[in-house]
């Protein structure tokens, strides 16, 4: 297995060669859209209506247009967190501008009307963030507003307790929406609120606030997975980033410089979480694979009927909820992998040889396109602990994001004329030394059974 992860290191310089000319990726297009399509209910309580008078002043409109015209290729939702008018929202609400400034503009409009130029300032693409200022021009329309408080972190919510999201969904009107606090999300790797209640798309940015009108958490950081489900940004993640922003200077220039440090961070400690955690058993009497903790990972299986005629199989797969968003086509920074386990006895030697060949050709490892690279690929037979596998290894360069790669690893077990297991593993967004990692630790996974042996 060392020989064949050696024959890896050609592929950084390979791809490397390819990714300096790189068309820009599409325009971002708001994940939000994912979230709960509900409709608001019409009617609110008398504790909505005061909390939404008590912060109309800080709630903003935050739109992305394109630069010569007044197209608006975006909408979200911002929040004031200081008197000199810093505005929070979320990362993928202002991401066009922030990959693309020479193409668009951003601007901000007041619950009463008034609107004017914003700059950016700073960005946390782990937590979909971003943190916003009016123009020097435009500073005067959002002085004397005041700024929504962050709730303090040594007052925890409860399951259940009451709090109202703010925004402008589907760029319709300012509203406010009521629902709970459900705790944070099980299996997630950052920390996020599951969010009892309905965020539309446009609402993105906005503050979720608690019965004194403290922010305590920002919609919606989305799980690019998940479905009908609101989630938020805890709070405390955007009170960090306003801290550390005091003294941001405006942003001006593409952030993917910006953006690959803050990715080459979060998989590094990703990847050093995840290797660190031991298989589980896959639970069959022949083939030991790779199934992983479900710590910050979701596990789904499905099967064959009994009484099938043809070929038996058992289907396994893993996979992390949430994703980091780059743009509207580039979602980075989590862990995909899947396994199958065929018998053919009943089908016999030739019959089964055709199908499991045919599922392990049928893969496809995508292509050149505007975002990366075209997959540079390496095949060869390892011996895993006396259990032989055919494994490909795959990686494509990220032409916007320097030493980033998505990495594909496919392993066939070729041991038996009428058994077989074939697993997958996708890392996209991860750095050429820990794709190496990931490789020797998923080839790891395959082996025989105690049975076996």
């Amino acid at each position: 297995m060392r020989s064949f992860l050696k024959l890896l290191a050609l592929l950084a310089a390979s791809l490397a060669c390819g990714s300096a000319h790189a068309a820009p990726p599409p325009a971002a297009a708001s994940p939000a859209a994912a979230a709960s399509a509900a409709n608001q209910a019409a009617a609110v309580s008398a504790s909505a209506k005061r909390i939404y008078e008590r912060s109309r002043g800080q709630l903003l409109q935050i739109r992305t247009l394109l630069k010569t015209q007044d197209s608006q290729a975006s909408v979200g939702s911002g929040f004031l967190v200081s008197e000199d008018g810093r505005i929070i929202t979320n990362y993928h609400v202002v991401s066009q501008f922030a990959l693309e400034p020479e193409r668009y503009r951003l601007r901000f409009a007041t619950t009463d009307g008034q609107d004017g130029a914003l700059e950016l300032l700073d960005i946390d693409v782990r937590r979909d963030l971003a943190i916003l200022r009016a123009a020097p021009g435009d500073a005067k329309v959002l002085a004397g507003r005041g700024a929504l408080s962050f709730r303090p972190r040594n007052e925890p919510l409860s399951k259940g307790d009451r709090i109202y999201s703010l925004g402008n969904p589907h760029d319709v009107a300012f509203s406010i929406v009521e629902g709970n606090y459900n705790g944070l999300v099980e299996r997630s790797f950052d920390p996020l609120i599951y969010y009892a209640g309905s965020i539309n798309a446009g609402m993105s940015g906005g503050p979720v606030v608690d019965e004194d009108g403290r922010v305590v958490g920002v919609n919606v950081s989305a799980m690019f997975f998940a479905q009908q489900m609101s989630f938020l940004v805890p709070g405390n993640f955007a009170e960090d980033l306003f801290q550390r922003s005091r003294d941001a200077k405006p942003i001006n220039t593409p952030v993917w410089s910006r953006l690959r440090q803050q990715i080459v961070a979060y998989q590094d400690e990703l990847t050093k979480r995840f290797i660190a955690q031991p298989w589980r058993s896959a639970g069959h009497d022949r083939y030991q694979l790779p199934v992983p903790q479900e710590e910050f990972m979701r596990c789904w299986g499905a099967g064959s009927a009994t009484d099938t005629k043809g070929l038996d199989y058992q289907r396994s797969q893993c996979r992390m909820d949430h994703a980091l968003y780059v743009s509207g086509g580039l979602q980075l920074g989590y862990l995909d992998m899947s396994h199958e386990i065929y018998d053919g006895h009943k089908l016999g030697v030739l019959r089964f040889a055709q199908q499991y060949s045919g599922s392990f050709r049928n893969e496809r490892f995508g292509a050149s396109n505007k975002v990366s690279t075209a997959p540079f690929c390496k095949e060869e037979f390892v011996d895993r602990a006396g259990l032989p596998l055919r494994a490909v290894v795959c990686l494509s360069a990220y032409r916007k994001l320097e030493g980033l790669y998505s990495l594909s690893v496919l392993v066939t077990a070729v041991d038996s004329d009428t058994e077989g297991a074939l697993g997958r593993f996708n890392v996209p967004g991860v750095s050429f030394e820990n794709a190496l990692k990931l490789t020797s630790h998923y080839l790891e996974g395959f082996a025989w059974t105690e049975k076996k042996k």
